[in-house]
């Protein structure tokens, strides 16, 4: 999964502005080798201040439709807001990001089943304090599986995420990685988001550049790119499923050597 960020405040420094340059990017990560673009307009990063509908919607819905006329890749919407998710799938999404996994939108779970595309359900921890942090997830995911089926979601339509960076600290993160196989209880396909994300600039050490990054959103550059590709090629091991990044080029031969590896793909 190829990022395309429209917010200009992206965590990663990546976010773009224009309907041109931004299919332009999603064409590249699409040669690269990306098998699903997911298009975001709002920043995720936790300092970030909310992006009202409208906003939203300007920003990717005249994406979407130039996305879905000119890619055969498929286009997923990374929002949280019912609205944002009806547009982008009448604009020619095909698949529901969900980084608040029903919490904040139930809705979004019986649009996901009306309209039959696959939605990823993220366990956030923002706003909680957890100590067992893999039961916290693991609980947490159950439920909003469980809210999807009850909103008419077909089971095979049902992917989840651990989420990396949401709500969790540093060790959290990392003993969330370093268990991830426990996921696979739930029995559904397992989704990693770890790209450029501070985890790796805190366990590197790169202080610095990360307090650069989230005062004047300076991009994180390619330092670290190779820890991105650790935890991707470690998720892949522990029954990692889909990743989603922005330096598609790169992590995709990540994938295809770790996949050999470990599924003899």
């Amino acid at each position: 999964m190829g990022v395309l960020n429209l917010s200009p405040d992206s965590f990663s420094g990546d976010g773009i502005d224009d309907v041109e340059q931004a299919v332009a990017s999603a064409r590249r990560l699409a040669d690269e080798g990306a098998d699903i673009i997911d298009v975001g307009g709002e920043s995720t990063r936790p300092s970030s201040a909310p992006v009202s509908v409208g906003e939203e919607l300007e920003r990717v819905i005249p994406v979407v439709e130039k996305l879905a006329r000119e890619l055969a890749v498929p286009i997923s919407v990374d929002t949280y807001k019912l609205e944002v998710a009806r547009q982008a799938l009448k604009a020619g999404a095909t698949m529901l990001n969900d980084v608040w996994g029903l919490k904040k939108e139930p809705g979004l779970g019986g649009l996901a089943a009306s309209h039959g595309v696959p939605i990823i359900l993220m366990s956030n921890q923002r706003g909680e304090r957890c100590r067992d942090i893999i039961s916290a997830v693991i609980r947490d995911l159950k439920r909003a599986i469980e809210q999807a089926l009850m909103a008419g979601v077909p089971l095979e339509n049902i992917i989840i995420d651990p989420g990396i960076g949401f709500g969790k600290t540093q060790e959290q993160n990392l003993e969330t990685l370093r268990r991830i196989d426990e996921l696979t209880a739930l029995g559904r396909p397992i989704l990693l988001g770890t790209s450029r994300k501070s985890l790796i600039g805190w366990v590197l050490d790169l202080t610095a550049e990360q307090r650069a990054s989230e005062v004047a959103f300076v991009p994180p550059g390619d330092r670290r790119l190779e820890g991105t590709a650790a935890t991707i090629a470690i998720g892949i091991a522990l029954g990692v499923d889909m990743v989603r990044v922005h330096d598609v080029s790169e992590m995709v031969r990540v994938c295809r050597v770790s996949d050999a590896i470990v599924r003899g793909i």
